[in-house]
């Protein structure tokens, strides 16, 4: 089940531009762990155990590059931990290593959801009478990250089908990939032609063309809305008068911890876990009323 994409596209894309956009601008470290932990268990609840098990691989080894590099490129801070051929490796980079991949962590898990959730019909239907031309490549980029991975997998499965490539030998393996990419690649211009004509065809951006949709706002987009709104001003107005500042040179300051920071905290992790919570309580229902039957 995927229970917030049946809520307005208006909706969903506020909530991630909201989430996002906090998660972007803000270096306070609360703030990223609770980005990156509503991303990772909203990311969760829509993917397979099987995927679940390649993110978590892929996520771990990127953040673990991203804290080991900064440290060798950045020699900024006050605390020297070590020299490395001359270069101080200091507690600061250190730190702020950590700070770039968990921010870069939740941002790709964010946009993963994204793409997951707002898909190509949503996004012509929010901006395809404002700005045609930029909706129709952002739906096409989304679907065709996908729709290329399928076509990879078939163009792949049936050369091994023919008896090609099919050792584990590396010549064998990289012959394979570069067979792959050259049966994509003209099959990526045929499909882009295709599509194309079917556009002409179908009078695609011309003046008093009309689109169907059947998305329609109800009361529960609506206190979503108010919700996120709510959460979003509490978030943003501790942000502007300095209650979430957090800096990582020249030296570490203190993480904030008045009153006034912790409620942000809470507003923004409840922004943050408001798709994870929204999905996880129309599974209980469903697995409930499954039950009764």
């Amino acid at each position: 089940m995927r229970a917030f994409s049946s809520l307005h596209p208006a909706v969903s894309m506020l909530h991630f531009a909201a989430v996002v956009a906090v998660g972007m601008f803000s270096t306070n470290p609360v703030i990223e762990v609770l980005s990156l932990a509503g991303g990772a268990l909203f990311c969760a609840t829509l993917t397979s155990p099987e995927q679940k098990k390649k993110d978590a691989v892929f996520y771990v080894f990127m953040m673990l590059a991203v804290v080991i590099t900064n440290p060798l490129f950045s020699h900024n801070g006050v605390t020297e931990l070590l020299f490395i051929n001359g270069n101080p490796i200091t507690l600061e980079s250190v730190i702020y290593g950590c700070y770039m991949a968990v921010t870069a962590a939740s941002v790709m898990l964010w946009f993963k959801v994204f793409g997951e959730i707002m898909t190509s019909d949503k996004i012509v239907f929010l901006f395809g009478r404002l700005l045609p031309q930029i909706s129709l490549v952002l739906s096409m980029a989304f679907r065709y990250v996908p729709l290329i991975k399928r076509q990879a997998v078939k163009v792949s499965r049936a050369q091994k089908a023919m008896g090609l490539y099919s050792s584990e030998k590396v010549v064998d393996r990289i012959r394979s990939a570069v067979s792959v990419i050259s049966v994509l690649i003209g099959w990526s211009l045929e499909n882009a032609v295709e599509t194309a004509k079917s556009m002409k065809a179908r009078g695609y951006g011309l003046k008093g063309k009309t689109n169907y949709s059947d998305f329609r706002f109800t009361k529960t987009d609506f206190c979503f809305v108010f919700g996120c709104l709510f959460l979003l001003v509490i978030t943003v107005s501790g942000m502007a008068i300095g209650k979430l500042d957090f800096y990582y040179y020249p030296s570490i300051t203190a993480v904030p911890s008045d009153i006034y920071s912790l409620i942000c905290y809470a507003a923004y992790g409840l922004l943050a876990f408001l798709p994870f919570t929204f999905e996880s309580g129309e599974m209980i229902r469903w697995k409930y009323y499954k039950s009764r039957i």
